[in-house]
């Protein structure tokens, strides 16, 4: 994506000396051009550098931020992952190229997948990555995997719902639709008892599980001709992979592709389904965006609450049309 309205990321220029040293020592030979990478929604200092041998990689670093930021990360549990899941992932994710840990910078060198390929969607992009990414899902299904992969973050996403009840804050979500709030308001609680319903059985989905990532849209992935590539693995663990195919389907939706159930067709082209398991997974997800998208500001992270909106839009229209809701017309008065 181009830099306009995103997350300010250090330059090349403010990488210190030892950890330019110290990356040129492990990839064997010195960093020739650097350019900064904007995608995402955090400021990851993240770059596209050409080595002098001629060599590509991508470098994604956490480092010192300034005092008081809002904003928390660490790239240690995503590089846990490009070590120890290699034989799991390598046919969809980068090489893992080794790391560096210096000066309060942590980086990490891997394998340049290129330049944004999306967006746009169209409608043969879509079906190509859904299938793909039911062949990703389908490599591991019921099989054994680490066990320091969680087991449980899909569970997470069971009680969103309640917990805007419980602290009266459906009003907050309604109020996004401005003048049309109390048409909102009237739509939520017919909805209401459909979605809790919905996200507590997303805590009884039984196995057999697969290995998600988590957090598949647009800037973390590629789509190389009919192969789908995968990066930003910070979230990985095991769970329904029904969990991540309607996560990905409100994705694409929201970034003005295909309809979900298009996406989720072409994946089960490849690798069925279990519908109860997609209406839990979706009225969770619908749960975690109600719980974020009319919050304020993140500080750090300026374009997040948009984004949020933006998704809120895509599940409570998809969950209307799969839970045979009403329609969700007042969504159209909820701003970007």
């Amino acid at each position: 994506m181009s830099r306009s309205g995103a997350e300010p990321k250090p330059p090349w220029s403010a990488v210190p000396r030892g950890v330019k040293s110290e990356v040129a020592r492990m990839l064997g030979s010195p960093v020739a051009r650097a350019a900064r990478v904007y995608g995402g929604y955090a400021p990851s200092a993240t770059f596209r550098i050409v080595l002098a041998d001629g060599r590509r990689a991508f470098l994604k670093s956490s480092y010192p931020l300034p005092k008081g930021s809002q904003v928390h990360w660490s790239i240690t549990a995503e590089e846990r992952v490009y070590r120890t899941l290699g034989d799991r992932i390598g046919r969809w994710g980068p090489r893992f190229l080794g790391s560096v840990e210096r000066d309060g910078w942590q980086v990490v060198a891997l394998q340049d997948l290129g330049p944004s390929t999306i967006p746009p969607w169209t409608a043969a992009k879509a079906r190509l990555a859904a299938r793909d990414y039911a062949r990703f899902h389908e490599s591991t299904l019921g099989t054994r995997l680490p066990r320091w992969l969680s087991r449980t973050e899909h569970v997470k996403f069971t009680s969103y719902w309640a917990g805007l009840v419980e602290r009266r804050e459906l009003r907050n979500v309604a109020q996004l639709a401005r003048r049309r709030a109390d048409e909102a308001e009237e739509w939520l609680a017919v909805a209401l008892p459909l979605m809790l319903a919905g996200e507590g059985r997303l805590a009884r989905v039984q196995r057999p599980f697969a290995l998600l990532h988590f957090d598949t849209r647009s800037d973390n992935l590629r789509l190389h001709g009919e192969r789908l590539r995968l990066f930003d693995w910070p979230f990985a663990c095991v769970g329904p992979a029904e969990f991540d195919v309607a996560a990905f389907a409100q994705a694409v939706a929201m970034e003005g592709g295909p309809a979900p159930e298009r996406v989720v067709a072409w994946y089960e082209d490849v690798l069925p389904l279990r519908a109860a398991a997609i209406d839990a997974s979706l009225a969770g997800i619908c749960g975690y965006f109600s719980d974020r998208a009319w919050r304020p500001p993140h500080a750090g992270l300026p374009r997040l609450r948009s984004v949020q909106r933006r998704q809120l839009k895509a599940t409570l229209a998809w969950a209307a049309r799969r839970l045979a809701l009403p329609e969700p017309s007042w969504l159209v008065t909820v701003p970007d």
